[in-house]
């Protein structure tokens, strides 16, 4: 397994997953990493930048933990059977240990319309929307 994490700054989880150029990359087997490298991407190569339906050297992830990432995204991902999950975890080892545990924080990943009855910051709350 693949896991990407998003981090601009090569430490902490990056809040824009779209205009990211830089990833902490983690495999995994058998629950534990096994390994970890640094992808950095020249800028027309960020998702933001990149053709949608052209080939991306992220393509072969199984997942994607950002700090933010818009629908558009998230649907580009999934059609190319790359998961993807939002936290609000700044550390990118972190995030992928308590991912593999089944307890990293998942936060909203998209803004509700006012008057939804989704109107929460952060969490979900089971709201469905992700």
């Amino acid at each position: 397994m693949k896991i990407a994490v998003t981090s601009q700054n090569r430490k902490e989880i990056s809040q824009h997953a779209g205009r990211c150029r830089n990833f902490r990359v983690f495999e995994v087997a058998d629950g534990q990493v096994t390994g970890q490298s640094l992808l950095e991407l020249p800028k027309e190569a960020s998702f933001h930048e990149s053709l949608p339906h052209a080939p991306h050297p992220l393509d072969d992830l199984d997942l994607l933990i950002a700090g933010g990432m818009g629908q558009g995204l998230q649907a580009r991902l999934a059609r190319r059977g790359v998961a993807s999950l939002v936290t609000s975890e700044t550390d990118p080892e972190r995030a992928v240990r308590l991912w593999l545990a089944g307890s990293l924080p998942e936060v909203c990943a998209h803004s509700h319309a006012p008057g939804s009855g989704h109107d929460h910051e952060g969490d979900c709350g089971g709201c469905g929307c992700s």
